[in-house]
């Protein structure tokens, strides 16, 4: 198969797989008395799955490499804890396609921003027309997703 289609539906399907998450979470989040009890677990259960991939694939850090690594580098872990307590936080209250649209639309803007700066060390993306208005068209899809 072709790399970048391979990515491209390992992309989808990660993101297929965040929209299955919201409401998972949302109605853990119900028994476990807070959005942030449920992402706890949720968080719980993903660190085990990754031990579990981790030991069968083999895989061990580079040490070295990463004690060099800058800051910023090592709070991935806490933007995903927030995506994960406003999803589950947001879906009772917006429902899980509403939810999931803001995420997107909150996603693709700090995207252009990071991409036209080339933050983070990323290649540098400057924002044009198109790409403007193709994140455009994503915040016209959250009001036609909250008005229709």
């Amino acid at each position: 198969m072709n790399p970048a289609l391979f990515s491209i539906i390992a992309v989808v399907l990660a993101g297929g797989a965040t929209a299955l998450q919201a409401p998972t979470n949302a109605r853990l989040m119900g028994a476990m008395g807070s959005p942030v009890n449920a992402a706890f677990v949720s968080f719980a259960v993903g660190t085990a799955a990754l031990g579990i991939v981790a030991m069968v694939l083999q895989t061990k850090p580079d040490v070295a490499a990463a004690r060099s690594l800058p800051w910023y580098a090592w709070v991935g872990g806490l933007y995903g804890a927030i995506f994960v307590v406003a999803a589950a936080w947001g879906v009772p209250r917006l429902g899980v396609a509403m939810t999931i649209t803001l995420m997107v639309a909150g996603q693709l803007l700090v995207g252009l921003i990071l991409d036209h700066f080339g933050a983070f060390g990323m290649p540098q993306q400057p924002i044009s027309l198109g790409r403007a208005a193709g994140v455009a068209l994503v915040l016209a899809g959250v009001l036609m997703v909250r008005r229709f």
